[in-house]
């Protein structure tokens, strides 16, 4: 085998070199399609037998674009496929050129097919062990399993339940996405969830399926409704006083995490025992305290952590249960 020095040629598109009569007799059949290959009996000098001459891929080869699609075609591939793809770019060429590169690129890349798989699963409680459905990608970022475990462990004993389940009562997922974490608190002992997700997509297709498939959709409620409308006008929308359980697991670049915690501390959805449970990134300042509630938890996983604030009974019912592990 050699590896010819001759112009480098595009993917489909072979050069075929033989000294053999009965290898040309049987590479005759090649060309029926010159576009593919080109067939030459010149004889080299290396070693007896034949040699074959391996493509290599180069851009600009010579094919037309009516070519490409007729061999996709044939070999069982998109025929539109590159038709396409020169005019996406062509597209984004002259979005450049217009100063609009990025809403041209956004624009082209919101229309990729979105898709799911099942990576997440409920922790503990009635629906333990079940998968959930979450989208491939950096659509949605759901919570990390071993933060969301570690918040439930907190919450089942700071929240006057027992290690093994939720004190009971109502939970407001923000920012939900896959609904993971509204779920596990239903699976956990929570009466009733509601869910605050603005993307139609992530609703019919992760959201909404995870319910079904856990059978919580009946003690759930979906908000689809950006988070600070939600919030603005939370006696509308939920209605029947205060959540006993908040979770906040925004998109980490897209808020304000001062503003948020200000606007859900006026807010009426919060009550004097609240419990509520906020990821953030590192080097995010959280405050001590959020409205009445104060800070009974914060802990990190890498590059995020995790605050809880409860009630100040809360915070003293874990000092004591702390200083009662110490002396016994």
């Amino acid at each position: 085998m050699a590896v010819s020095s001759s112009q480098i040629l595009s993917p489909l598109h072979f050069n075929f070199i033989a000294n053999n009569k009965d290898i040309n007799k049987n590479l005759s059949f090649l060309s029926a399609n010159p576009l593919l290959f080109n067939i030459s009996s010149k004889p080299t000098n290396i070693n007896k037998g034949f040699s074959i001459v391996v493509c290599s891929y180069k851009s600009g080869s010579g094919l037309t674009a009516e070519d490409k699609r007729v061999l996709r075609e044939r070999y069982g591939f998109d025929p539109n496929e590159y038709i396409s793809e020169a005019k996406v770019n062509e597209r984004i060429k002259e979005g450049k050129k217009q100063g609009k590169g990025k809403e041209v690129v956004a624009e082209e890349e919101a229309k990729v097919p979105r898709t799911t798989h099942k990576l997440l699963q409920v922790l503990g409680g009635k629906a333990k062990r079940k998968k959930l459905l979450s989208p491939k990608g950096m659509d949605v970022r759901p919570m990390m399993e071993v933060v969301k475990g570690a918040a439930f462990d907190i919450l089942q004993v700071a929240a006057d339940g027992c290690p093994a389940s939720l004190r009971p009562g109502r939970w407001l997922d923000l920012y939900s996405g896959t609904g993971s974490v509204g779920i596990e608190a239903i699976s956990r002992g929570c009466s009733e969830a509601h869910f605050v997700e603005m993307d139609p997509w992530v609703v019919s297709n992760v959201l909404r399926p995870n319910l079904e498939w856990t059978g919580f959709l009946d003690a759930s409620v979906i908000h689809p409704v950006r988070v600070e409308t939600f919030l603005e006008q939370a006696d509308r929308f939920a209605g029947n006083g205060p959540f006993d359980y908040i979770s906040v697991t925004p998109p980490y670049t897209q808020v304000d995490y001062g503003m948020l915690m200000s606007q859900i501390s006026k807010s009426p959805i919060v009550g004097e025992d609240t419990f509520i449970v906020v990821e953030y990134p590192l080097r995010t300042d959280m405050l001590d305290s959020c409205g009445c509630l104060v800070k009974i938890k914060d802990r990190r996983f890498g590059r995020t952590h995790l605050a809880i604030y409860g009630p100040k009974w809360a915070q003293k019912k874990r000092k004591s249960d702390k200083t009662l592990q110490n002396t016994t």
